[in-house]
């Protein structure tokens, strides 16, 4: 299941990183954050869901590795980022 638009918006008003921003990283990761919530969910109840898993790995992958982007490019950002998303690391 999608992110329902009502959430998906509230999240990019939440992290953009100005008036029309939809793609920057902080965005990106907090859509992403959003979804992997819901599928860790969605596997807990349907354990042999192989499909979604793989999906899910995936996500935490593009994920991680938006995180060493920002990271390398900006740590502040990338420190306020993981202190509102409550990530570990």
């Amino acid at each position: 299941m999608a992110i329902i638009k009502e959430r998906k918006k509230e999240l990019i008003e939440t992290f953009k990183t100005h008036e029309k921003d939809t793609g920057s990283p902080e965005v990106q990761v907090a859509l992403l954050t959003e979804r992997i919530n819901y599928l860790t969910e969605h596997l807990k109840k349907h354990k042999k869901d192989f499909n979604s898993r793989r999906g899910l790995l995936q996500m935490v992958n593009k994920r991680r590795r938006l995180l060493d982007y920002l990271k390398k490019a900006d740590f502040d950002r990338y420190k306020n980022l993981i202190d509102r998303l409550k990530l570990r690391k």
